[in-house]
């Protein structure tokens, strides 16, 4: 089993919002609001690491108000 903790800056005001979008992905098991220089952690697991890879790329980095991870 694959892991990554993925640490995600979005648009001021909409952390709710991505923090409901990212809790609808599969492979996203925990999903948690901080503070401090990131605003979003999310711990992603999938069998394979090319499938976390994935994931991380084409499923969390395309939420529109992601700014970066």
């Amino acid at each position: 089993m694959a892991t990554a903790y993925v640490l995600i800056n979005c648009d001021l005001g909409s952390e709710e919002a991505v923090i409901s979008e990212l809790k609808l992905i599969d492979d996203v098991i925990e999903v948690h609001g901080t503070f401090g220089a990131y605003d979003i952690l999310a711990k992603v697991e999938a069998s394979l690491v090319e499938k976390l890879r994935e994931t991380i790329t084409w499923k969390i980095r395309k939420i529109a108000r992601i700014r970066s991870t």
